[in-house]
């Protein structure tokens, strides 16, 4: 994109945070409440084209250079949820942030559909900082990248081979390798547990060599079948994703069945000490059943790091809720101002 068109970009997006602001405001995702003040935007990941929402700071002056975050979303999430609620709360503290949908997701591009791909989730996000680091109003020395549930694996990993990330966030991590390999807090997998997912994954590979469709299933179980024996953090991501709580009509509740044997083999956290001397910052639940996650990626990262527990919360209560998001903008306002 050249500095001209990019210059034209962002002045639209001043008329248009103009006139938003004169419409009823949305008072839910699926309405676009995390999308307020936003500006569509698009950048290339490969032959991928990339959807994204492009959010500026208060005030915005296009004379200066700001420092920039990218804000990654969890595995079957897109942009206009919980990445857009965080992308648009740092905006308003003063950084130019890019929520995005991953490869195979929501406006984004990529096939087969709904496939969870770590290693294109993680080229996702380097295109994401190459397309920052062109805005004639981002400081490319002071891009941050943040990640929320599995998109804080993604970026964690990413990190610790790119230098131009200069500091790293994840909330709730989720390492999606080590999920599918042994579970998390109350839903564990056992050896034979791995052996049958293989065997199933690779006769549907078998399948699709001999002709047959690309197999997608529901992530998420219908909320009509959800009862007292479903696993906790199964019950609370049906209460965020298919209800009006969080539900978007681009997040399909669909995944490609043969993906878990791409996860089985991903290990994003074993190198965080790469990541030193840039900082990191985890902050977890008290009570989310993934918190193991963020105490494996801060025992493996080297100085300076940080991890920060948020008393009473679970998993997705750091998703949208705010007595437990607020308090975690606030903390990584702090910890991008210093850092970036």
């Amino acid at each position: 994109m050249s500095l001209s068109k990019v210059s034209l970009l962002l002045a639209s997006l001043l008329i248009a945070n103009t006139a938003l602001s004169a419409q009823t405001e949305p008072t839910t995702v699926a309405e676009g409440i995390n999308v307020m003040n936003a500006q569509k935007v698009s950048f290339q990941n490969g032959t991928i084209n990339m959807a994204a929402n492009l959010y500026l700071p208060p005030n915005f002056d296009s004379a200066k250079k700001y420092p920039a975050i990218v804000v990654s979303h969890p595995w079957g999430g897109v942009k206009e949820q919980t990445s857009g609620l965080y992308a648009q709360q740092l905006a308003k503290r003063g950084f130019i942030t890019l929520a995005y949908d991953a490869s195979h997701y929501g406006e984004s591009g990529g096939l087969p559909r709904d496939l969870e791909y770590p290693a294109d989730r993680v080229q996702d996000i380097r295109s994401a900082i190459g397309y920052l680091s062109s805005l004639p109003q981002v400081d490319a020395a002071r891009i941050g990248t943040l990640g929320i549930c599995a998109g804080g694996g993604y970026t964690l990993h990413e990190a610790q081979t790119d230098l131009r990330v200069k500091a790293v966030a994840g909330v709730v991590t989720y390492d999606i390798g080590d999920a599918t390999r042994n579970g998390i807090e109350g839903s564990p997998v056992s050896a034979d547990d791995r052996v049958k997912l293989l065997q199933s994954i690779d006769a549907q590979l078998n399948k699709e060599a001999a002709g047959a469709p690309v197999r997608v299933e529901q992530l998420l179980p219908a909320r009509n079948s959800v009862n007292a024996s479903t696993p906790e953090f199964v019950r609370e991501a049906t209460e965020y994703y298919l209800t009006s709580r969080g539900s978007h009509p681009n997040a399909r509740n669909r995944y490609v069945v043969t993906s878990p044997g791409l996860h089985m083999a991903y290990y994003p956290l074993e190198h965080m000490a790469d990541i030193s001397p840039r900082p990191v910052l985890l902050i977890a639940g008290e009570k989310a059943e993934t918190r193991k996650f963020s105490q494996q990626a801060y025992d493996n990262a080297q100085q300076p790091k940080e991890l920060t527990i948020i008393p009473g919360a679970s998993h997705f209560d750091l998703y949208d809720k705010p007595q437990f998001v607020n308090p975690v903008v606030e903390k990584l306002t702090a910890f991008f101002s210093k850092n970036l």
